[in-house]
């Protein structure tokens, strides 16, 4: 099962979410009760469906950039921090998202609150697993040696 901290930030600030993902999302899986949690700004916006996990899922992971952080460390068991060559990345998101001017600012207004975030919180730093991919289009990993 995975939940995308994109859902729980969706219309909300880009990384002013850890306490609402803490209450309605990862404190119940804890607590093995099931999760059905709509956000407000789903509400807000008549966006569809909800963020869901069954009671008792034995394994959840929490995906995007911001979930390693100090109010959530307590309630992970493990983590991981990938970490890639901002160039790299950059390309990557305008083949996914292209280069409209609205994108290109929706960027620039992530990386206003994401490196504040990232020097505050020193993800890396905290997680289980750091894993750091080369700079350039392709990431081969050689299979492991007997």
């Amino acid at each position: 099962m995975i939940v995308h901290t994109d859902d729980v930030a969706w219309n909300q600030a880009y990384f002013d979410w850890g306490g609402i993902l803490l209450e309605n999302v990862v404190r119940p899986i804890c607590e093995q009760k099931a999760v059905n949690f709509r956000p407000d700004a789903w509400r807000a916006h008549d966006r569809a469906g909800e963020i869901s996990v069954p009671a008792g899922t034995s394994a959840v992971w929490v995906e995007g950039t911001g979930v390693i952080r100090e109010e959530l460390a307590p309630w992970l068991d493990a983590s991981i921090y990938l970490q890639g060559d901002l160039d790299e990345q950059e390309r990557l998101l305008v083949a996914r998202d292209g280069d409209s001017p609205e994108q290109l600012e929706h960027v620039r207004r992530w990386l206003e609150e994401e490196l504040p975030f990232m020097l505050r919180e020193r993800p890396w730093a905290r997680a289980t697993l750091v894993v750091a991919a080369p700079p350039g289009p392709e990431l081969t990993i050689a299979p492991p040696t007997a």
